[in-house]
């Protein structure tokens, strides 16, 4: 099981899209519990990112929205970067 560390900056910016999307709350838990346990679970659609974003991975919350991560992967902890929409993230 991976461990999720949150940062400063990422906890600002999911308090500002959540104030914003309220809705997707419940959906966004889902899945990072999903994320925790399988990050391979094909319902995250995750995909590594190239060019400026490249050594970050992009999960989804649904078909508009995103999670952009880093897998620290020897300590197993997961490290959201970025939350926003499909356009925003990228």
């Amino acid at each position: 099981m991976y461990s999720l560390v949150i940062t400063e900056s990422y906890q600002k910016r999911a308090k500002k899209f959540f104030k914003k999307h309220p809705e997707l709350l419940n959906q966004y838990q889902k899945i990072i519990k999903i994320l925790c346990t399988n990050p391979n679970h094909p319902s995250l659609r995750s995909h590594k990112l190239s060019g400026k974003l490249e050594g970050l991975h992009s999960i989804s919350i649904n078909i508009s929205y995103r999670i952009i991560i880093k897998f620290i992967i020897q300590n197993q902890q997961i490290r959201p970067i970025y939350i926003g929409a499909h356009d925003e993230v990228y």
